[in-house]
């Protein structure tokens, strides 16, 4: 009889061992695929974060952009007032000179 323990003994050993095996696959596995998930979740905030850092760049370059063509719109019209204003102060001389000119012509006709 004592075999017969021995032997039952040694198989229900070998049974809680394949039940202890097998508990702790599951729990690798599950724990493998948590971690898979977290890792899915972190990656996915990473890309949001990246998209989110892009178009806030994205805007950024866009306002130092319009802040540029403002000042280069400024500018120009600075600069065609300017030109306008040099040239209206010489519209008297041009007028003077033009006739100065158109009188020489017709004395010299005579």
């Amino acid at each position: 009889m004592p075999e017969q323990t021995v032997l039952r003994r040694i198989k229900e050993a070998e049974e809680e061992a394949d039940e202890i095996i097998a508990e702790a696959k599951a729990d690798a596995d599950e724990r493998i695929q948590h971690a898979r998930e977290e890792a899915e979740e972190i990656r996915e905030q990473a890309r949001k974060e990246a998209q989110e850092e892009a178009e806030a760049q994205i805007e950024e370059a866009r306002e130092e952009i319009q802040a540029e063509r403002e000042g280069i719109i400024e500018d120009g019209q600075a600069e065609r007032e300017r030109l306008e204003s040099a040239a209206e102060e010489q519209i008297d001389e041009v007028i003077e000179f033009t006739i100065e000119q158109f009188t020489e012509a017709v004395d010299a006709q005579t």
